[in-house]
């Protein structure tokens, strides 16, 4: 019998933002019994609630349930900025320009904005969770802007629509005169992630076994059938998805293959009435930095749960898969920098919530998502790109847990095994000094 026991559990720094925000929801019961599936999912994020849909317009009817370490939105899937991107988003890169056959990544990110835009409509999620706006690549200064031309070169070459938009455009879109220009590209979706995912499981829970506080503690072969151990309970199913992200690596799968990345945010009060006058420009937008270092930034407004500015900046590596609170206060302490200046006449004021939030990325930037074992399929590692990323791969992993095979599959299919790291500590010392220089290099952006 093969027995695969859970080595970590995810741990989460800081509230998570966007959920606190959308205030206060009853969680599902933990699983307290002994239950049995057509289909096991462990993990209730972008691509587990991917998966579960997917593999129920396969098969209607087909019992599936769905396990969550924590609550719903409070774990990774509420972390991030919520830009659901569909052009060349190489976070490695200086310019966001990837290699290979970015037309065929491109269509790809479109299937899962299209899929995520159909479970909107299906599960009346609202509107403003799932905002088509595009986003812009915002540059400080005259290397930022360098890396705007490139890229928009890049664009151009694939016949990718792109913008250029000047300081005063800047200053009119966001109320803030430290941008000198930026690059508008129409296709990305803004999310609020916490929103779309609650409403997502919400609209699941009518058809499949939803449990939350749920950690999968061991999985294990009986048969033809695998058995998930939890710590009150257990699922037995003909197949199990596990839709952990960088936690596949906690079941004992591409050990030593994994980047275990760590980003902060931090959200502001509710800014009333006047301090939206003071600070000026339109009431909702999203700013990601050209380079990719650099400082992603959110305005919101009240239909996403209140008038605040997200901003998202520094990173570290962190093999054990846990941030500090050292990490969080550093990446506060240059988040407010970064704010400060940004936006002046807001100069001190603190954050409501901070919080990290974990990636998980592969040297040759591919995914760990296929069939690990006969009936047991993953979908993970989304280098950086959990919301469109992390769709596919639900996707993708549904649908060769059903039989099916679509371009979705084949993508994944194809990858190459991800590469080996260097050891520990070496790695972890390596990459957070890079990250470091990187971050000096990036300067005020």
């Amino acid at each position: 019998m093969t027995t695969r026991i859970a080595r970590r559990l995810p741990r989460e720094r800081g509230r998570a933002g966007w959920n606190a925000i959308l205030g206060p929801r009853a969680p599902r019961p933990a699983l307290k019994e002994a239950v049995t599936a057509d289909l096991a999912i462990v993990g209730g994020g972008f691509a587990g609630l991917s998966a579960a849909r997917r593999f129920l317009q396969l098969q209607p009817g087909a019992r599936v349930v769905l396990l969550e370490a924590g609550e719903i939105a409070e774990g990774t899937a509420g972390r991030n900025s919520g830009f659901m991107i569909d052009l060349p988003h190489d976070l490695a890169s200086a310019d966001y320009a990837g290699a290979g056959d970015e037309s065929r990544r491109i269509a790809l990110n479109r299937q899962a904005i299209a899929f995520a835009r159909d479970a909107v409509a299906e599960f009346q999620i609202p509107p403003a969770y799932f905002d088509e706006i595009g986003k812009v690549n915002g540059a400080g200064g005259a290397a930022a802007e360098a890396h705007n031309d490139s890229y928009a070169a890049h664009l151009a070459a694939l016949g990718e629509a792109n913008e250029r938009l000047d300081a005063k455009a800047m200053e009119d879109l966001t109320g803030s005169r430290f941008y000198r220009s930026g690059l508008y590209t129409p296709g990305t979706v803004q999310l609020q992630p916490a929103g779309y995912i609650r409403g997502l499981a919400e609209g699941l829970a009518a058809t499949i076994a939803l449990y939350e506080n749920t950690p999968a503690k061991a999985i294990a072969r009986t048969g033809p059938d695998w058995r998930i151990d939890t710590p009150e309970g257990s699922v037995t199913a003909a197949k199990v998805i596990l839709a952990t992200n960088g936690h596949i690596e906690s079941f004992g799968f591409a050990a030593g293959r994994l980047m275990h990345l760590f980003l902060y945010a931090s959200m502001t009060p509710e800014l009333d009435a006047e301090t939206c006058r003071t600070l000026g420009g339109t009431p909702r937008w999203g700013v990601t930095p050209s380079d990719p270092m650099g400082t992603t930034v959110r305005r919101l407004d009240t239909p996403l749960g209140g008038n605040r500015i997200v901003t998202r900046t520094a990173a570290t590596l962190r093999s054990g898969m846990a941030a500090s609170a050292a990490d969080v206060a550093r990446a506060t302490r240059a988040q407010r920098r970064k704010f400060d200046a940004r936006f002046p006449a807001l100069k001190g004021l603190k954050p409501e919530y901070e919080w990290a939030g974990q990636l998980c990325l592969t040297l040759n930037g591919v995914a760990v998502t296929g069939e690990l074992e006969p009936g047991l399929f993953s979908a993970a590692v989304q280098n950086g790109l959990g919301t469109a990323r992390g769709t596919l791969t639900g996707i993708a992993a549904a649908e060769m847990a059903a039989g099916t095979e679509t371009d979705i599959t084949r993508h994944f299919a194809a990858e190459p095994e991800p590469r080996r790291l260097p050891p520990r500590p070496v790695r972890d010392l390596g990459a957070n000094a890079l990250l470091r220089w990187r971050e000096l290099r990036a300067g005020a952006e």
